[in-house]
Order: structure tokens, then C-alpha cells, then sequence
């Protein structure tokens, strides 16, 4: 017995100073300050910093088990938008950095490869910036999805257009050859046909393209209503400026991830009229009132107190990926306030139960055949238009969010095409007798007069 005690009181002190010498909670995570995704990554990091920096200017996460706070320490690096990095970084952020939580990179591609290294070492990853359902029905039990996954995408985009235009049935979508982009796009085209409409195309390009010359040749001879699609940033601004160069009389273009960053508008009128879907926006009206009437708790700023603090760091308005990038960490402090404890298990099954509104929407986990999908958030459709001169970003769709009336036809900043107001005079003229006799009586007295003239 006396020696048992003496076990007992000898791993008591062995583990004691490791608690106590516990000063910081470490969160490990890649952002791609080079490569392709820089410019999401980017946003996406910012916020997260912000989050840290709020919580630590409050003296960092209570931990009931420590019965102390502790401050949030990041710790990262550049994955240069590599996959094969991106695990060997997750693998050195775990091993040698003692991550105690991570965060995942920008991007569906780059979430799938740390989620491998993640689930391998039994490691909580909050997954921001990443769409894809398929990352979530490998079995992992260790990945929390924070976006409204591909699958409900851009669905939106195809209510808002039956709602808008009951007449328009054709549907190009064109897309980049990504995880992301296809999961997307491949569910929207499934929902389109389910909805009536016919999908004239459905074409993919390579990552990295620039000159969309082809695409939109294809595009042109499908004669859509609607285009529907895109990528990543870069992709999606190039297509944008090339639909606008080449006037290409669609009357809906709706783009996966450009329209939504901010830097969209830098290339002018290409943008205006430009739809695309959003998880975040600051026109948003979640609030603690909407989460009453749900039944759920509002936790973390409001919507106004997150966009006029993100200015504030940064000069400029946040979109979705920087509202996603603080949201991550929001979601990770309140399942280890729930848990009270850093214990990964007491911390999933906090995040298992979670069901909260956040200034960036409700936030719920499935845990059936997709364990850790989003199924809480949805998401809201933007679209660029003119305020004073100015290009602006506004909330068109769902009706219960707007911000404003979508501008329709996205053709109608081409002058030289018929507008609305052309397309009423048409069906004026169908339903007034003798028009085109007046027109033609009309003709022919300028003839007259115009030869008296000459005579």
C-alpha cells in the first residue's frame, strides 16, 4: 500500500509541473503567403489574428480544469499552396511546435491534405476556407467544417434566378478543374436539372488559366441565359473582365469566391453586375435577436462590432474569408470554454453539441455518415453595383437579407443592348394595331421631303 502511495505521489509531481508550466494555448495552422491562394489566405489570416488579439487583450481562454486563462499563441507558416507541404507542415506543426489545437489552410485541396495529417494524430482542426463535402465522409472524427459546404454552394444562385426570371431555362456552367470548384459545380448542376432548368453546358479548365478566349467561344454557342461557376480569385477576376471585354449578353453571371474579396472591384466596371455567393457578408443581419427566436445561443461580437474593428486593424471593409478566419477561432474558444478543459476529447464533444449564432451565422456539426460537415450556416448571394459613382457590394438574395434589389439583366450595362425598358416597348408595339403602318406612312414622308429638299 505504502508503495502504491508512493507511485501514486511520484506521478503527481512528475505530471504537477507540466500543468502548471502550461502558459499558452498553442494553435498551429498554414496560410499561403505565396502561390495561388495568397490572396484569400491572406484575409482569412487577418481575421484570425484579430480573433487572438481579442482574446488575449481579455487574458486569454478560461480553462476551468487550470481554473486560470490562457492566451492564445499562433503559430504558422508559408505552404506556398503546396499539398505535399501543407503535410509536412501540419506533420512539424503537431511534432515539434506541440500544437494543442490547428487550423486549417485556405482551400478544399489544401484542407483535405492537412485533415489526413490532422485525423492521424488525433487532431482537432477547425476547417475554414474549405467547401468540400467530400473531406467529410472519410470517417475522420477530428475535423469541424465551418463553411456551408459545396453541396449547398451555389444552389442559391438557381432559386434566385427561377425567382427572379420564370423564363430564363438555360444554364452555362463553367467552372476550374479544382476539388472545390467541381464539388461545386457538379452538385449545382444536379440541382438545376431537378429545378427545370436545361444545363447547355458544363465545361471545366485547368487551374492557372488566363485566357478564357475558347470558354467563352463555347459559351457564346450554348447561348445560355445564365453562366454559373468560376473558381478561385485569380480565375474569376480574369473571366470577369473577359466576359465584359468580349460583351457577352448573358443575363445572370454568378462566380464562386472573386466577387466576394473585396480587391473584385479594382477591376472596375467588369465587376458591376457581377453576382456571386457569399458566406459572409457585413449587410448580414444575424443578431442576438434572430438567435432568441431560435432558441439558441448568440455568442461573440455583433456583426457591427466585427466590421468596424476589422476597418479599424485594417483599413478596409472584411469579407467572408476574413469573417471565416475569426469565426474559426470563435468556434474553437467557446467548445473549450464548454469543455473547460484542453482535452481533445471533452473538446470535440463539445463542439458535437454545439448549436450557436455568431455574428457570421448559426454554426452546427453533423455527426452522422459526414461527421464534422457544417449543416448550421447558409449562405447569402452579393452582387457588385454603383452607389455615388462607387462600386459597392450588396445583399440580394435571400429575400430575408437583402440589402438591396438585384440589378437585372447583368446586360444591361452594355448600352448598346436592349434593356428592360427596350423589352417593354417591344410588347407595346405587339399590342398596339397599325404600328408598323404608322412607322412605314412616317418613312415615307421623310423620303418626300428629303427629295424636295435635294430637288
Amino acid at each position: 500500500m505504502k508503495k502504491a502511495f508512493c507511485v501514486a505521489i511520484l506521478v503527481i509531481l512528475l505530471l504537477t509541473p507540466t500543468v502548471l508550466a502550461k502558459d499558452a494555448i498553442i494553435i498551429g495552422f498554414t496560410m499561403s503567403q505565396t502561390g495561388k491562394y495568397n490572396s484569400e489566405s491572406k484575409e482569412q489570416y487577418q481575421g484570425l489574428k484579430l480573433w487572438a488579439e481579442d482574446v488575449n487583450a481579455q487574458g486569454g481562454i478560461y480553462v476551468k480544469s487550470l481554473g486560470k486563462k490562457l492566451p492564445v499563441k499562433l503559430v504558422f507558416y508559408d505552404d506556398e499552396s503546396s499539398k505535399d507541404r501543407v503535410q509536412q507542415l501540419y506533420a512539424k506543426l503537431i511534432t515539434e511546435d506541440k500544437a494543442d489545437f490547428l487550423i486549417s489552410p485556405y482551400s478544399s485541396g489544401l484542407t483535405a491534405s492537412a485533415a489526413i495529417i490532422a485525423e492521424q494524430y488525433g487532431k482537432i482542426m477547425i476547417a475554414t476556407g474549405a467547401a468540400s463535402d467530400s473531406i467529410f465522409n472519410k470517417g475522420y472524427k477530428h475535423i469541424f467544417q465551418i463553411y456551408t459546404p459545396a453541396s449547398r454552394y451555389l444552389t442559391g444562385a438557381i432559386d434566385m434566378l427561377k425567382a427572379v426570371d420564370p423564363n430564363a431555362k438555360r444554364i452555362a456552367i463553367v467552372y476550374e478543374n479544382s476539388k472545390f470548384a467541381k464539388d461545386v459545380c457538379t452538385a449545382v448542376k444536379d440541382y438545376a436539372e431537378k429545378n427545370g432548368f436545361k444545363v447547355v453546358l458544363f465545361e471545366a479548365y485547368p487551374p492557372g488559366t488566363t485566357d478564357f478566349t475558347s470558354i467563352i467561344n463555347k459559351i457564346l454557342a450554348s447561348n445560355p441565359d445564365a453562366i454559373i461557376g468560376g473558381g478561385h480569385f485569380a480565375d474569376g477576376e480574369n473571366f470577369a473582365k473577359q466576359l465584359y471585354e468580349k460583351r457577352v449578353k448573358v443575363k445572370l453571371v454568378s462566380l464562386l469566391v472573386a466577387p466576394a474579396v473585396p480587391e473584385f472591384a479594382e477591376i472596375g466596371d467588369a465587376a458591376l453586375y457581377i453576382t456571386g455567393p457569399s458566406q459572409w457578408e457585413p449587410q448580414a443581419k444575424y443578431s442576438k435577436d434572430m438567435a432568441e427566436k431560435l432558441g439558441i445561443e448568440w455568442y461573440g461580437p455583433t456583426v457591427e462590432q466585427f466590421v468596424e474593428e476589422y476597418k479599424k486593424a485594417y483599413g478596409y471593409e472584411p469579407g467572408y474569408h476574413a469573417a471565416g478566419g475569426y469565426v474559426a477561432g470563435l468556434v474553437l474558444q467557446k467548445a473549450i470554454e464548454d469543455a473547460g478543459t484542453l482535452d481533445t476529447e471533452k473538446v470535440k464533444e463539445a463542439l458535437e453539441k454545439m448549436d450557436i449564432m455568431t455574428f457570421y451565422g448559426r454554426i452546427s456539426f453533423d455527426t452522422g455518415e459526414y461527421y464534422g460537415r457544417q449543416k448550421g450556416h447558409e449562405m447569402v448571394y452579393l452582387q457588385w453595383q454603383k452607389k455615388n459613382g462607387e462600386l459597392v457590394k450588396e445583399v440580394i438574395w435571400p429575400e430575408e437579407a437583402k440589402s438591396a434589389n438585384i440589378v437585372y439583366p447583368y446586360y444591361i450595362k452594355f448600352k448598346e443592348t436592349p434593356t428592360k425598358t427596350t423589352e417593354v416597348t417591344e410588347t407595346i408595339k405587339k399590342k398596339t394595331p397599325g404600328y408598323e403602318f404608322v412607322l412605314a406612312v412616317a418613312g415615307l414622308c421623310i423620303a418626300y421631303v428629303l427629295r424636295k429638299k435635294i430637288v
